[in-house]
């Protein structure tokens, strides 16, 4: 049933030196236990390549993942294929192939490369999931291989979703430990979250290992909407938080962690957002103007976390890193 009744509520906070410390509840062991074992989770040997609407019908997509250059296109079906960003005719760039026909024009020399593949140039798997676009690369995953990503628990079909991607001197397993500490975000985010409580945090291993957190997100001035949100890890670059109660139940935040070479990796975020108020209808007919709203947020946060991540990243080189 639609909700009833206006989800704002009048912040009562106290001033930032002022609130409750929370540095004894987030301690370095539980976290990286926590770490460890989303690491141990397959991935199928699956990274986020870019948002799905990234990758055109008309043009490619290219991106180097894990040392790998890597080039996305659409076939003539729209679907998505993937393969090596070097032609191997003379190695050209083939992010800046033309797509002509369902297949990559190489520009030097006018190669036609498709989903069959050519002598020297195999094509990878790839998945379009509607909102993201993804890339398996047996040769960098080091796993058994999974026919498709491991995908969390969507909102049902009518949601609103953008994609943001930030890039940061840091590793996957930096991002994620960021993710896997919630009790930084008032603190570290005061302009976004207020009066959290992170109500349970996995000691050991649970059947959903997952952190609930009470917050609320903060919409300016006084005003703010308290949510029930739970973080969990799907496997081991990606740490998803879904909204378990209070407006939007059902949305999504997925945090990607996609590997680009050494010390250099891109977060890829993906917001799904959903409502169960009739009213949300408008939201998305403005998608066009929501969206970039929405990207902006959640770039606006990662700013700061790619500190934290980046920190983290500097002193575990040192061996100076707790826990």
């Amino acid at each position: 049933m639609p909700r009833r009744g206006l989800p704002l509520r009048l912040l009562s906070t106290p001033a930032w030196p002022d609130q409750e410390p929370t540095w004894r509840e987030a301690k370095p062991a539980l976290i990286a236990a926590a770490l460890k074992r989303a690491q141990a989770r397959p991935a199928g040997n699956w990274f986020v390549l870019s948002a799905s609407g990234e990758v055109p019908a008309t043009a490619p997509f290219g991106r180097t993942i894990a040392g790998v250059e890597v080039v996305a296109w659409r076939g003539t079906d729209g679907r998505l294929h993937a393969g090596p960003g070097a032609c191997p005719h003379l190695g050209a760039p083939l992010c800046q192939a033309a797509v002509h026909g369902g297949k990559l024009l190489c520009r030097w020399h006018g190669l036609a490369l498709g989903p069959a593949g050519f002598p020297g140039w195999r094509p990878f798997p790839a998945h379009d999931d509607g909102v993201l676009a993804w890339v398996r690369l047996d040769s960098v995953g080091g796993e058994d291989p999974l026919p498709e990503p491991v995908l969390p628990q969507r909102p049902a079909p009518g949601s609103l979703a953008a994609v943001a991607t930030v890039i940061g001197r840091c590793e996957p397993e930096d991002v994620v430990a960021n993710r896997l500490d919630p009790w930084h975000g008032a603190w570290f985010h005061p302009y976004s979250f207020a009066n959290l409580r992170v109500v349970s945090a996995p000691e050991q291993e649970t059947e959903e290992d997952r952190f609930l957190v009470e917050v609320t997100f903060k919409l300016g001035g006084r005003f703010g909407v308290p949510v029930l949100a739970a973080f969990t890890c799907p496997e081991p670059r990606t740490v998803v938080m879904h909204i378990v109660e209070g407006e939007g139940q059902g949305s999504v935040v997925e945090t990607h962690a996609t590997p680009l070479g050494p010390g250099r990796t891109a977060v890829i975020e993906a917001t799904i957002a959903h409502s169960d108020r009739p009213g949300f209808r408008f939201a998305k007919a403005a998608a066009p103007v929501v969206r970039p709203l929405m990207r902006w947020a959640a770039e606006r946060l990662w700013r700061d976390d790619l500190d934290y991540a980046e920190r983290r990243y500097a002193l575990r080189r040192k061996g100076l890193f707790p826990g």
